[in-house]
This record gives C-alpha cells, sequence and structure tokens, in this order.
C-alpha cells in the first residue's frame, strides 16, 4: 500500500497536479465570493456599462462609415452626369457641319441641379515638320460648372475639330 501511495505521490509531483489543499483554498475562495452579492453585482454593472460604451463607439464609427459612402456615391453619380453632359456635346460639335461657334453658354438642368455649359472654339495654328502651315483646325473647350454641396465644381474637356 505505502508503495503505491508513493508512487501516487511521485506521480503528483512529477506532474505538478494542485494539492488537495490548493482544492480547499479555491473553494473557500469561492464561497467568500457567493456569500458578498453587492461585490459581484457592481461589477457585472461595471461590465455592462464597459460593453455598452465600446458598442457605442462602433455604432458611431459605422455611422460615419455609411455616411462618407454615401457621399462618395452622390459624387460619382454627379460627375457621371456631368461626363455624359460634355461627352453628349463633344459629339453634337463634331457631327455638325460648319464652324462650331466661338463662344457659347448654355444652362442644363438636370433635376439634381442645374449645370452651367461654356464652349469657347479658337482657330488653332498648326506647322507640319517641313513648315506648311495647316489650317482649319480649331480647338474647342468645354467647361461644365455646377455647385454640390455649397462648393463649385467644374469639369473641363478639350478636343480638335477640323473643318475646312
Amino acid at each position: 500500500m505505502q508503495r503505491a501511495s508513493s508512487r501516487l505521490a511521485r506521480h503528483l509531483m512529477e506532474h505538478r497536479l494542485p494539492s488537495l489543499f490548493h482544492f480547499s483554498r479555491l473553494k473557500a475562495r469561492w464561497a467568500h465570493r457567493q456569500a458578498c452579492p453587492c461585490s459581484r453585482k457592481a461589477f457585472a454593472l461595471y461590465e455592462v456599462l464597459l460593453g455598452l460604451l465600446i458598442f457605442a463607439v462602433g455604432i458611431i464609427a459605422l455611422g460615419r462609415a455609411v455616411n462618407n459612402c454615401m457621399n462618395a456615391s452622390v459624387l460619382s453619380a454627379d460627375d457621371a452626369r456631368v461626363r455624359e453632359i460634355l461627352a453628349n456635346r463633344m459629339v453634337e460639335i463634331e457631327t455638325t457641319p460648319g464652324q462650331p461657334d466661338k463662344a457659347k453658354e448654355s444652362k442644363i438642368d438636370t433635376g439634381f441641379g442645374i449645370i452651367k455649359l461654356v464652349q469657347k472654339a479658337v482657330p488653332q495654328e498648326m506647322k507640319e515638320e517641313d513648315g506648311t502651315e495647316l489650317t482649319g483646325i480649331i480647338r474647342v473647350t468645354l467647361t461644365a460648372n455646377w455647385t454640390r454641396g455649397g462648393a463649385d465644381q467644374s469639369k473641363v474637356i478639350a478636343f480638335y475639330v477640323y473643318r475646312l
């Protein structure tokens, strides 16, 4: 019997298993915590408040991220709308026979605000490498101006038109 108990003691020492004395101390601590319910409730309330604070900060950050995404989406839609207006006017100028207007202003109501379109056409004097002058080339500049959120926005496109 003594041989078995010494083997058990050696096994406990080798694997460093907690002794029975250690378990009795833990049991006493647990009994003390259950005996004093006020300190346990205050700790739980503190945990809940801390959790709510972390949750609120996360919700505020998420709200700002969604707001930034919405603003970017609106700006992208405005930009696409203006690019389409400029492209349509450019095709209109290129396909219309005759000289383009030297200066022209028009206002376009898109349903999301008014876009002011300014057209300027200037004859371009160009020369070949051998010095021959090229005539009939016109540089057309289209400028779109609009207001978004109280800030002035603009987009410019320039292209060449050849007319005899």
